[in-house]
């Protein structure tokens, strides 16, 4: 004679049934496994494995095969990289001007990264905390900038920095991805503000706190996962444009990435390991990203959806 806590059956496979703890109002139970997972969880880890495992079998065949010489990858293509050759990468590097494109890229995306998200970040601020009308008419304004894709104002943006002079400017490309991305951080930020009481900020004052310091030390640390979803969803699209930097750059040793890419594979169309090897060198500041800020980006995404 077996013993049963209160509320708990099994059904006639053995499944445990939870009917306190997981019954809808009004509803049959669900059934969960033993371990106290739902019974589909199973077959989803398996299907999303699989997926995983096709999606980076193309990254697998670029990584192997940019450690590989050309006469080795036009004889064999799916052969193994071995020995391993670094002959590609030293020729991206140095001949095919990589080192300099990883620079541009570098200084634009990091540059443009950092001025989105600190000026979002007062700007969401200032709005989740204001009363007045103003700054609901200022969020609107805000965020009437998600409506309309940036790459439709190529023209009246390639006219404007001729006028000022920033054409082929670095600076000017960092400043312009800059501006384009307000507007998503401030909608992602502001919301992030709005779930933090009040009373925080309240205490630090009383604390003899400045509204700074209380900005500052206290509300940004605690949006801190939000700051790095932010973060990354800007970094990945402006490391990753082409269009902006072939419109508005002249010369190549300011190129950026893609466009140094471009240029390098049109001058190197059959030199199949170096082109591999500056697909490689793309790819991993995106790959390093994503492995560091995984938690939280997912803490970012997911804040908010449980009470």
């Amino acid at each position: 004679m077996s013993v049963v806590p209160a509320g708990i059956g099994t059904d006639d496979r053995g499944v445990d049934i939870e009917s306190d703890a997981v019954a809808p109002e009004g509803g049959s139970p669900r059934r969960r496994r033993r371990g106290g997972r739902p019974v589909g969880g199973a077959t989803a880890s398996v299907l999303l494995w699989t997926y995983a495992a096709f999606a980076l079998v193309p990254l697998l065949l670029m990584v192997s095969s940019s450690f590989r010489t050309n006469a080795d990858l036009i004889s064999d293509p799916l052969g193994a990289p071995w020995p391993l050759s670094f002959d590609a990468y030293r020729e991206a590097w140095t001949a095919g001007s990589f080192a300099t494109y990883f620079g541009n890229s570098l200084m634009v995306t990091l540059g443009a990264v950092a001025i989105s998200t600190a000026v979002a970040t007062m700007a969401s601020y200032a709005l989740a905390r204001g009363r007045s009308r103003v700054f609901r008419w200022l969020e609107s304004l805000f965020l009437s900038g998600l409506m309309l894709p940036i790459h439709l104002a190529i023209l009246p943006i390639f006219f404007l920095f001729d006028g000022i002079g920033l054409i082929d400017s670095r600076l000017g490309l960092t400043l312009m991805y800059a501006a384009s991305g307000v507007p998503f951080s401030v909608f992602v930020l502001t919301t992030f503000f709005r779930q933090l009481p009040e009373e925080l900020e309240e205490a630090a004052l009383l604390d003899g706190a400045t509204a700074w310091q209380a900005f500052w030390r206290i509300m940004v640390p605690l949006v801190r996962p939000a700051l790095a979803t932010v973060a990354v969803f800007r970094f990945v699209p402006i490391w990753n444009d082409f269009l902006f930097p072939l419109v508005l750059l002249r010369r190549e040793e300011k190129y950026t990435l893609p466009v140094g890419l471009t240029t390098f594979f049109g001058e190197n169309a059959t030199n199949y390991a170096a082109v591999f090897a500056g697909l490689v060198i793309t790819t991993v500041p995106l790959v390093i990203l994503f492995l560091f800020a995984t938690k939280q980006i997912v803490a970012g995404l997911t804040a908010g959806m449980s009470k």
